[in-house]
């Protein structure tokens, strides 16, 4: 699926279809790629927007989960959406906690899946054998529960970032920021419907992760996928827009 990159001042952004903004965050290593399924399922009734958020582009002192959180503020301020629904995936379920609890008052319906906020295990804090493909290769397959999902392209896309200098010290600047940020004492002041869609066999964000943010999250709802890892919408679309429909129709 070809996406049409809009640009505006220093954001840029995927936008299709009309109605309710859906706006969809992407994860550290995270691409529009990503939510190929849901822009092309959901812009038949919304208006899916996918902001570019700038991990790999920030000056690196500013390279923080604050500074991402406070950019997705003011692309929808710039938007001027009024009212929306917020679905993130990893870091994006991060910056969409921290959005939700300042914006209480624009967020219909919050929508995290391998969402990092409490806990995850990811690459850590430093990219040993980062030259190695092989080793990068295995990593991002860990992310899946299918190792085929993460294509050649994937691949290379995290190679190329891992083995760039400054990209790398960027990702592991905001890496460190999500980790200082937990969230665990704010979710209970996060009250607007909720919808979790967890990975069974998620190595990042464990199960028992989505099970602490159902716990914790006043009016969450929690749906485990089988054979599914850290990328839902990724290895098991069809399933994952079909309890996302259901949902929000339901809201």
């Amino acid at each position: 699926m070809d996406f049409d990159i809009k640009k505006e001042g220093k954001f840029k952004y995927v936008e299709a279809g009309e109605g309710t903004p859906l706006l969809l965050l992407h994860g550290l290593f995270g691409a529009l790629s990503n939510f190929s399924s849901l822009i092309k399922h959901f812009n038949k009734a919304y208006k899916v927007v996918v902001p570019l958020l700038p991990i790999l582009e920030l000056p690196f002192r500013a390279a923080t989960l604050p500074n991402l959180v406070a950019y997705v503020e003011e692309f929808i301020q710039h938007k001027n959406y009024q009212s929306i629904i917020v679905l993130g995936n990893s870091l994006g379920g991060h910056i969409a906690l921290l959005y939700t609890l300042n914006n209480l008052n624009k967020v219909q319906t919050l929508v995290l899946t391998g969402s990092s906020g409490l806990f995850e295990n990811a690459f850590g804090d430093t990219f040993p054998k980062r030259k190695n493909y092989d080793f990068i290769k295995q990593k991002t397959e860990f992310t899946f529960y299918n190792p085929a999902t993460a294509t050649k392209a994937l691949v290379d896309e995290v190679f190329d970032i891992v083995n760039n200098r400054e990209k790398a010290m960027r990702v592991v600047s905001v890496a460190k920021s999500a980790i200082r940020h937990n969230m665990a004492d704010s979710l209970p002041s996060i009250t607007v419907p909720t919808l979790l869609i967890w990975g069974l066999h998620d190595r990042i964000t464990p199960p028992f992760v989505a099970e602490e943010f159902q716990q914790k999250l006043p009016d969450a709802h929690l749906f485990f996928m089988e054979e599914c890892g850290h990328a839902p919408m990724m290895e098991r679309p069809e399933q994952f827009n079909i309890l996302l429909d259901r949902f929000l129709k339901r809201r």
